[in-house]
Protein backbone atom coordinates (compact mmCIF):
# COMPACT_ATOMS: atom_id res chain seq x y z
CA UNK A 1 0.00 0.00 0.00
CA UNK A 2 1.31 3.42 -0.47
CA UNK A 3 0.24 5.89 1.61
CA UNK A 4 1.14 9.74 1.63
CA UNK A 5 1.54 11.70 4.55
CA UNK A 6 -0.08 14.86 5.78
CA UNK A 7 2.18 16.79 8.39
CA UNK A 8 0.93 19.31 10.06
CA UNK A 9 2.56 22.24 12.01
CA UNK A 10 1.25 25.98 12.89
CA UNK A 11 -1.91 25.30 11.15
CA UNK A 12 -0.05 24.33 7.67
CA UNK A 13 0.34 21.15 5.70
CA UNK A 14 4.50 21.38 6.30
CA UNK A 15 7.32 18.88 5.55
CA UNK A 16 10.40 18.94 7.46
CA UNK A 17 14.10 17.67 6.65
CA UNK A 18 15.25 15.03 9.27
CA UNK A 19 12.17 16.37 11.86
CA UNK A 20 13.84 19.80 12.06
CA UNK A 21 14.26 22.56 9.37
CA UNK A 22 10.88 23.14 7.52
CA UNK A 23 11.44 22.49 3.99
CA UNK A 24 8.13 23.66 2.45
CA UNK A 25 4.35 24.32 3.08
CA UNK A 26 1.86 22.88 0.66
CA UNK A 27 -2.03 23.27 0.05
CA UNK A 28 -4.47 23.18 2.80
CA UNK A 29 -5.34 19.49 4.14
CA UNK A 30 -8.55 19.49 2.15
CA UNK A 31 -7.03 20.25 -0.84
CA UNK A 32 -4.45 17.54 -0.13
CA UNK A 33 -6.92 15.42 0.22
CA UNK A 34 -8.60 16.00 -3.08
CA UNK A 35 -5.07 15.18 -4.17
CA UNK A 36 -4.73 12.06 -2.33
CA UNK A 37 -8.20 10.40 -2.97
CA UNK A 38 -7.21 7.88 -4.85
CA UNK A 39 -5.13 6.12 -2.17
CA UNK A 40 -6.96 4.23 0.38
CA UNK A 41 -5.47 5.51 3.64
CA UNK A 42 -3.41 8.45 4.41
CA UNK A 43 -1.07 9.10 7.34
CA UNK A 44 -1.84 12.37 9.52
CA UNK A 45 1.19 13.02 12.25
CA UNK A 46 0.78 16.59 14.39
CA UNK A 47 3.99 17.54 14.40
CA UNK A 48 3.61 20.46 17.22
CA UNK A 49 2.14 17.86 19.45
CA UNK A 50 5.02 15.56 18.41
CA UNK A 51 7.44 18.33 19.77
CA UNK A 52 5.23 19.08 22.96
CA UNK A 53 4.53 22.51 20.90
CA UNK A 54 1.07 23.06 20.77
CA UNK A 55 -1.49 21.46 18.80
CA UNK A 56 -3.38 20.90 15.81
CA UNK A 57 -6.29 18.69 16.60
CA UNK A 58 -9.21 21.19 14.42
CA UNK A 59 -7.21 19.87 11.69
CA UNK A 60 -6.22 16.50 12.86
CA UNK A 61 -9.97 16.00 13.45
CA UNK A 62 -11.20 17.38 9.98
CA UNK A 63 -8.61 15.23 8.19
CA UNK A 64 -9.55 11.73 9.69
CA UNK A 65 -13.45 12.73 9.77
CA UNK A 66 -13.31 12.79 5.47
CA UNK A 67 -10.34 10.07 5.06
CA UNK A 68 -9.55 6.91 6.22
CA UNK A 69 -6.33 8.04 8.32
CA UNK A 70 -3.84 7.17 10.48
CA UNK A 71 -2.68 9.40 13.16
CA UNK A 72 0.17 10.27 15.47
CA UNK A 73 2.08 13.01 16.87
CA UNK A 74 2.27 13.35 20.95
CA UNK A 75 -0.18 10.48 21.82
CA UNK A 76 1.29 9.99 25.26
CA UNK A 77 -2.19 9.25 26.90
CA UNK A 78 -5.39 6.60 26.67
CA UNK A 79 -7.17 9.65 26.44
CA UNK A 80 -5.24 11.45 23.95
CA UNK A 81 -5.69 8.10 21.61
CA UNK A 82 -9.24 7.39 22.69
CA UNK A 83 -10.08 11.04 21.42
CA UNK A 84 -8.74 10.51 18.32
CA UNK A 85 -10.25 7.20 17.77
CA UNK A 86 -13.69 9.43 18.44
CA UNK A 87 -12.35 12.16 16.01
CA UNK A 88 -12.41 9.41 13.33
CA UNK A 89 -8.85 8.39 13.13
CA UNK A 90 -8.59 4.80 11.64
CA UNK A 91 -5.66 4.00 13.65
CA UNK A 92 -3.66 5.73 16.20
CA UNK A 93 0.23 5.80 16.07
CA UNK A 94 2.28 6.17 19.01
CA UNK A 95 6.00 6.92 19.70
CA UNK A 96 7.66 8.17 22.46
CA UNK A 97 4.41 6.05 24.44
CA UNK A 98 5.87 2.96 23.76
CA UNK A 99 9.08 3.04 26.35
CA UNK A 100 6.86 3.53 28.63
CA UNK A 101 5.42 -0.10 29.16
CA UNK A 102 2.70 0.21 31.78
CA UNK A 103 1.61 3.28 29.75
CA UNK A 104 1.60 1.96 26.37
CA UNK A 105 -0.69 -0.91 27.86
CA UNK A 106 -3.30 1.28 28.51
CA UNK A 107 -3.18 3.14 25.63
CA UNK A 108 -3.06 -0.37 23.82
CA UNK A 109 -6.19 -1.77 26.17
CA UNK A 110 -8.27 1.23 25.45
CA UNK A 111 -8.04 1.64 22.13
CA UNK A 112 -7.46 -2.21 21.12
CA UNK A 113 -3.87 -3.47 19.30
CA UNK A 114 -5.48 -3.42 16.66
CA UNK A 115 -6.39 0.74 16.34
CA UNK A 116 -2.20 1.25 17.22
CA UNK A 117 0.62 1.34 15.27
CA UNK A 118 4.25 2.10 16.96
CA UNK A 119 6.39 4.43 15.68
CA UNK A 120 10.00 2.78 15.39
CA UNK A 121 12.41 5.97 14.12
CA UNK A 122 16.08 5.12 13.77
CA UNK A 123 18.54 8.49 13.12
CA UNK A 124 22.27 6.80 13.57
CA UNK A 125 21.38 3.12 13.86
CA UNK A 126 19.53 4.22 17.47
CA UNK A 127 15.52 4.70 18.17
CA UNK A 128 14.28 8.08 18.67
CA UNK A 129 11.53 9.79 20.72
CA UNK A 130 9.89 13.29 21.66
CA UNK A 131 9.16 14.34 17.86
CA UNK A 132 13.01 13.40 17.70
CA UNK A 133 14.98 15.06 19.47
CA UNK A 134 15.83 12.08 21.80
CA UNK A 135 17.67 9.33 21.23
CA UNK A 136 17.36 6.09 23.21
CA UNK A 137 19.52 2.88 23.40
CA UNK A 138 17.64 0.56 21.69
CA UNK A 139 18.12 -0.17 17.65
CA UNK A 140 14.22 -1.04 16.14
CA UNK A 141 15.55 -4.57 15.57
CA UNK A 142 16.19 -5.27 19.17
CA UNK A 143 13.08 -4.19 20.67
CA UNK A 144 10.11 -4.77 17.96
CA UNK A 145 9.50 -7.98 18.64
CA UNK A 146 8.97 -7.17 22.53
CA UNK A 147 6.24 -4.45 21.21
CA UNK A 148 4.52 -6.70 18.78
CA UNK A 149 1.95 -7.55 21.64
CA UNK A 150 0.52 -4.50 22.05
CA UNK A 151 0.15 -3.35 18.71
CA UNK A 152 -1.30 -4.55 15.37
CA UNK A 153 1.22 -2.63 12.92
CA UNK A 154 4.87 -0.12 12.93
CA UNK A 155 5.31 2.64 11.19
CA UNK A 156 9.40 2.65 10.91
CA UNK A 157 11.31 5.95 9.88
CA UNK A 158 14.94 6.33 9.14
CA UNK A 159 15.30 10.05 10.16
CA UNK A 160 18.70 10.21 8.61
CA UNK A 161 17.32 10.60 5.51
CA UNK A 162 13.91 11.71 5.59
CA UNK A 163 13.09 14.64 3.51
CA UNK A 164 16.61 14.15 1.51
CA UNK A 165 15.00 12.73 -1.44
CA UNK A 166 18.62 11.12 -1.55
CA UNK A 167 16.44 7.08 -1.31
CA UNK A 168 16.09 5.26 1.90
CA UNK A 169 17.98 2.35 3.45
CA UNK A 170 16.24 -0.81 2.41
CA UNK A 171 18.77 -3.00 4.15
CA UNK A 172 17.29 -1.53 7.28
CA UNK A 173 13.91 -2.32 6.00
CA UNK A 174 15.22 -5.79 5.05
CA UNK A 175 16.32 -6.51 8.79
CA UNK A 176 13.13 -5.24 10.23
CA UNK A 177 10.92 -7.36 7.78
CA UNK A 178 12.89 -10.69 9.64
CA UNK A 179 12.26 -8.92 12.93
CA UNK A 180 8.50 -9.41 12.62
CA UNK A 181 5.64 -10.92 11.21
CA UNK A 182 3.17 -7.67 12.08
CA UNK A 183 2.77 -5.32 9.72
CA UNK A 184 5.13 -2.74 8.68
CA UNK A 185 5.10 0.99 7.10
CA UNK A 186 8.72 2.33 5.85
CA UNK A 187 8.72 6.29 5.87
CA UNK A 188 12.07 8.25 5.57
CA UNK A 189 13.56 9.36 2.18
CA UNK A 190 11.97 7.22 -0.11
CA UNK A 191 12.11 8.69 -3.56
CA UNK A 192 12.04 6.24 -6.63
CA UNK A 193 9.61 4.12 -7.85
CA UNK A 194 11.82 1.19 -7.64
CA UNK A 195 12.40 1.55 -3.84
CA UNK A 196 8.56 1.56 -3.54
CA UNK A 197 8.68 -1.99 -5.62
CA UNK A 198 11.26 -3.44 -3.84
CA UNK A 199 9.33 -2.56 -0.54
CA UNK A 200 6.14 -4.03 -1.86
CA UNK A 201 8.18 -7.16 -2.67
CA UNK A 202 8.88 -7.44 1.05
CA UNK A 203 5.95 -6.70 2.12
CA UNK A 204 5.67 -3.21 3.57
CA UNK A 205 3.69 -0.55 3.02
CA UNK A 206 5.56 2.71 1.59
CA UNK A 207 4.24 5.92 3.41
CA UNK A 208 5.51 9.13 1.21
CA UNK A 209 6.25 13.04 1.86
CA UNK A 210 8.40 14.77 0.37
CA UNK A 211 8.46 12.61 -3.25
CA UNK A 212 5.09 13.48 -3.86
CA UNK A 213 5.08 17.55 -2.57
CA UNK A 214 8.02 17.93 -4.88
CA UNK A 215 6.35 16.02 -7.46
CA UNK A 216 9.66 14.30 -7.52
CA UNK A 217 6.85 11.19 -7.69
CA UNK A 218 4.18 11.64 -9.89
CA UNK A 219 0.61 11.19 -7.94
CA UNK A 220 -1.49 9.89 -11.50
CA UNK A 221 1.78 7.31 -11.35
CA UNK A 222 1.64 6.30 -7.88
CA UNK A 223 -2.16 5.93 -7.89
CA UNK A 224 -1.85 3.66 -10.68
CA UNK A 225 0.50 1.69 -8.98
CA UNK A 226 -1.44 1.60 -6.21
CA UNK A 227 -4.57 0.55 -8.04
CA UNK A 228 -2.41 -2.78 -9.76
CA UNK A 229 -2.06 -3.59 -5.88
CA UNK A 230 -5.39 -3.85 -4.95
Amino acid sequence: MIIPCIDLMGGKVVQLVQGREKALEAEGPLEMLEKFKAFPQIQVIDLDAAMGQGSNDDLVELVASRATARVGGGVRTPDRAGRLIQQGAHRVIVGTAAFNRPLLEQISQSIGPERLIIALDSKAGRVVVKGWQESTEFTAEQIIRDLEPYCSGFLCTYVDKEGMLQGTDLDWFRRLRTSTGHELTAAGGITTLEEIRELQKLGIHAALGMAIYTERLNLDVLASMQSSLG
